[in-house]
C-alpha cells in the first residue's frame, strides 16, 4: 500500500516544485520591457570584474569648456556622460577637428577622467567593477604644471549593464538612465 501511494505521489510533488520553480523564477522577468523596470534589473545583476572598454581618446580638454560636463561632475576628476546632446557639446571641445564618434548611449556611456590640480598626461587604462560600482585606474605623468587654459582628459566607451556607479574620490555617482 505505501509503496503504491508513493509510486502516484511522488511524480505529482515533484511536478508541482517545478511548477513552482518556473513561476518563482519567471516572476522576477515579468516587469522586463515595462516603463521603469530597467533599473532594478540592472541592479540584479551587477557587474563584479573588469569592464571592457570599447572605445578610447586621450587629448586636451580646454578649461573654458569644463561647464559642458554634467553639472554636479565639473570639479570632480572621474564622471560619466551618460547622453548623446553631452556628449557632443564635450566632445566638439576636446576634439574640434575630428567628427563626433557614434556612440549608443541606449547600452553605453561614457566615462571620463581629468586632472583636478596639476597638468598632467592621463590614460584610463582599466576599469575595475565590485558590485556594479566601477572604479577608473589611470595612469598620468607627474609634473607640478598649474593647470592654466587645458587640462588632460581620457574618455572610454563602457557598456552600460551591471554599472550602476562610478567612485569618484570618497563618494559614488550614481548613472542615471538619460539618452
Amino acid at each position: 500500500m505505501i509503496k503504491r501511494l508513493c509510486s502516484h505521489t511522488m511524480p505529482k510533488i515533484v511536478l508541482v516544485l517545478v511548477c513552482i520553480v518556473i513561476t518563482a523564477g519567471c516572476a522576477g522577468f515579468e516587469n522586463r520591457g515595462k516603463a521603469g523596470a530597467e533599473e532594478p534589473l540592472q541592479q540584479m545583476q551587477s557587474l563584479n570584474g573588469d569592464a571592457k572598454i570599447s572605445q578610447s581618446w586621450q587629448g586636451d580638454y580646454p578649461t573654458a569648456q569644463l561647464n559642458l560636463l554634467p553639472e554636479n561632475q565639473r570639479e570632480h576628476a572621474v564622471g560619466f556622460i551618460g547622453s548623446t546632446e553631452t556628449f557632443k557639446a564635450v566632445w566638439n571641445a576636446f576634439k574640434p577637428e575630428e567628427a563626433v564618434p557614434s556612440i549608443d548611449f541606449n547600452n553605453n556611456f561614457v566615462i571620463f577622467a581629468k586632472n583636478t590640480q596639476f597638468y598632467n598626461r592621463i590614460r584610463i587604462g582599466k576599469v575595475n567593477v565590485t558590485n556594479g560600482v566601477a572604479e577608473v585606474l589611470a595612469m598620468e605623468t607627474m609634473s607640478a604644471r598649474p593647470i592654466e587654459n587645458k587640462v588632460a582628459m581620457s574618455l572610454v566607451v563602457l557598456n552600460r549593464q551591471g554599472i550602476t556607479g562610478i567612485q569618484s574620490d570618497d563618494k559614488v555617482i550614481q548613472i542615471y538612465e538619460t539618452k
